[in-house]
């Protein structure tokens, strides 16, 4: 149960590296002093393709806890048997889907479906669990 925390760890960690790859460069073309990006926005003047993977790197702040949480959870009470497992691993697919949906392709509504599925996956998780405590 906690491999597939381990893989988003380090998914989330490839994407900062990529977000500084990026911006760095950007901030450096676009004469942006660093020290300006301590008010909010002061970014925003950076291209697109710079500004998706820092936002995606937010979202991987997000919603994740959630399932770190859980996954936690789970292993902690026992809950983790091969359905969580599975689930878990879905879920960690579909947050890396999501980063290519929003860096990547860029389509609002598809990252929204991916979103939305993986949200799915961490309310069976934590539903599966909740059984377990109320029947256990």
């Amino acid at each position: 149960m906690l491999t597939p925390v381990l893989v988003l760890v380090i998914w989330t960690l490839i994407i900062w590296c990529w977000m500084y790859a990026l911006r760095l460069p950007a901030m450096q073309k676009a004469k942006i002093d660093p020290q300006s990006a301590v008010h909010p926005g002061a970014l925003a003047g950076l291209p697109t393709e710079v500004r998706v993977v820092a936002d995606n790197y937010n979202h991987l702040h997000e919603q994740p806890t959630l399932f770190y949480a859980l996954a936690v959870y789970s292993h902690l009470v026992g809950v983790a048997d091969p359905v969580n497992i599975w689930l878990a691993w879905g879920y960690v697919a579909a947050r890396i889907a999501h980063s290519i949906a929003q860096i990547l392709i860029r389509r609002v509504p598809l990252r929204f479906f991916i979103f939305v599925g993986g949200t799915l996956l961490l309310i069976v998780i934590a539903a599966r669990n909740a059984f377990a405590l109320l029947t256990g």
